[in-house]
């Protein structure tokens, strides 16, 4: 006989993508358990009571790292759309050439919603980590008709106070999703030649001016010196800054 946390753990391993096989290896229960576990789900398990936003009391997503980090990539460059029977598809595109923002985003979805199984499609270029659940709009209410950067982008009070918290961490997922980290090279005309500087920065870009500006705010509140080169773009240049930034972020992997 297993006890609920044993029951709990062994679910949170079949939903962040593990095989029935490989979760028995790791957990010690039974073949023949776990699917029974995964198809007849009981009520008592705290895994699938409804969403924190969704009680009679709301509270925060927990963990609150993982939740805001995971909005970052949403509004990076994520979507959600509506499905069959109140279902909804969270999507985060992961470029290809970084395996390890892939696996990140993974893991970071599982945290967040660890009743649903998270799965991989590979497509042109990138990597669509998804996973379904009727709950992702209520823990990303910015979700709409339309794309981001043609309707407003507005966090709610709650998601501010976990940005507050945690900006480091929605900075991160920004910027792995619609940013960079890379060197930038300067020509400069001198009596003695031609000579060439290079220095490492970051830039975000986004055709949203809302998420550009949370972006801004974050930064702000790591105390991270930012600037707007162009309409659509900001970046990180000084050597202070960027260094400060590596603590959080640092370059996609």
């Amino acid at each position: 006989m297993y006890d609920l946390a044993v029951r709990d753990d062994t679910l949170r391993l079949l939903a962040s993508g593990l095989s029935i096989g490989e979760t028995r290896r790791q957990t010690g229960v039974s073949t023949n358990t776990i699917r029974r576990w995964r198809d007849r789900p009981v009520t008592d398990s705290p895994l699938i009571r409804t969403c924190a936003r969704c009680a009679s009391l709301p509270q925060t997503p927990a963990p609150a790292d993982s939740y805001i980090h995971l909005l970052g990539l949403y509004l990076g460059d994520g979507h959600i759309v509506a499905c069959p029977k109140g279902v909804y598809l969270l999507s985060i595109y992961c470029d290809d050439r970084w395996p390890g923002l892939i696996e990140e985003a993974t893991i970071t979805m599982a945290h967040v919603m660890p009743t649903s199984v998270i799965s991989r499609r590979h497509r042109n270029g990138c990597t669509e980590v998804k996973s379904l659940s009727k709950h992702w709009p209520h823990l990303f209410p910015q979700h709409g008709p339309g794309k981001k950067h043609e309707r407003p982008i507005v966090l709610e009070p709650w998601q501010r106070e976990i940005v507050s918290a945690h900006p480091g961490r929605f900075v991160r997922g920004l910027i792995h999703s619609d940013g960079w980290r890379g060197t930038n090279r300067v020509r400069r005309d001198l009596p003695s030649g031609v000579r060439w500087y290079e220095y490492p920065r970051y830039h975000f870009k986004n055709e949203s001016p809302d998420i550009l500006a949370l972006c801004g705010e974050a930064l702000d509140l790591l105390g991270v010196a930012w600037r707007f080169n162009n309409r659509n773009e900001l970046s990180v240049a000084r050597r202070e800054a960027v260094e400060l930034l590596d603590l959080h972020v640092g370059p996609k992997y």
